[in-house]
């Protein structure tokens, strides 16, 4: 790996989706706003709004790193970029790590403006650490952002790519937690939701919430979400294939 190619990569893709201002405040606006929403629309049940609002400030990077990492790819690879990059000297492994790290960034930039929408303007009350919340939040993101780069390979119009999230995504979502505590559910869906990566990502952040856990408690949970990422982005440089020698 080059550390000169893969800063060029995520400086493009930084650069890319600089340029499209409807992604760039989805990513880092829309967040914001739903948890405010969410505070009033629960505003006679503050209890449990609370307690699900430091989890949806680590699932939403999931939810749209997910999002726009499969379309970004796909996009790519449909216009013939992802091809003409592939026959320049540079490895999958640069350009797994550029996209990361570009994702990355704007993972880290997301859950930064929406912590602080949650924890200081709408003083959501946290036991644990703010910073802890926000390092298990760029886990869900990177996990989020891994499986995007995997389902872009399977998708031939963005239409398709959205057709992921309710097969792919939805699914974890309902299972790890947030809604139905995984205890409450009927017992195939309990066993189900103990493979979800997701679902781990949950218990760290609802951990972390309601009781002074460090980073030692939350590790094996993290460890779990990073190892989803880490097998998501080995299948996904399985779909990078240099077409032209």
């Amino acid at each position: 790996m080059s550390a000169t190619a893969t800063l060029a990569i995520a400086a493009r893709v930084l650069t890319q989706l600089r340029r499209d201002p409807r992604t760039v405040a989805l990513l880092l606006a829309v967040p914001g706003l739903l948890i405010t929403l969410m505070r009033y629309v629960f505003d006679s049940q503050l209890p449990a709004f609370e307690r699900i609002a430091a989890p949806m400030v680590g699932i939403f990077p999931f939810f749209t790193l997910f999002l726009v990492t499969s379309i970004t790819m796909l996009r790519e690879r449909t216009s013939g970029t992802l091809e003409r990059l592939m026959t320049l000297p540079l490895g999958k492994g640069d350009l797994l790590a550029g996209y990361g790290l570009a994702f990355t960034v704007v993972a880290t930039g997301q859950v930064l403006v929406t912590s602080a929408v949650t924890f200081w303007a709408l003083d959501v009350p946290v036991e644990g650490s703010v910073a802890l919340v926000v390092v298990v939040a760029l886990a869900n993101a990177l996990y989020g952002m891994a499986l995007g780069l995997f389902v872009s390979a399977f998708a031939s119009t963005e239409f398709q790519a959205v057709q992921f999230m309710p097969a792919i995504v939805l699914p974890q979502l309902l299972l790890c937690g947030l809604f139905v505590a995984t205890d409450r559910m009927a017992s195939l869906l309990e066993a189900v939701s103990d493979v979800v990566p997701l679902t781990y990502g949950f218990d760290a952040l609802a951990g972390v919430a309601r009781s002074a856990e460090g980073a030692g408690d939350v590790a094996p949970e993290l460890a779990v979400v990073l190892g989803a990422a880490l097998v998501a982005l080995a299948l996904g440089a399985l779909t990078l294939r240099r077409r032209t020698p």
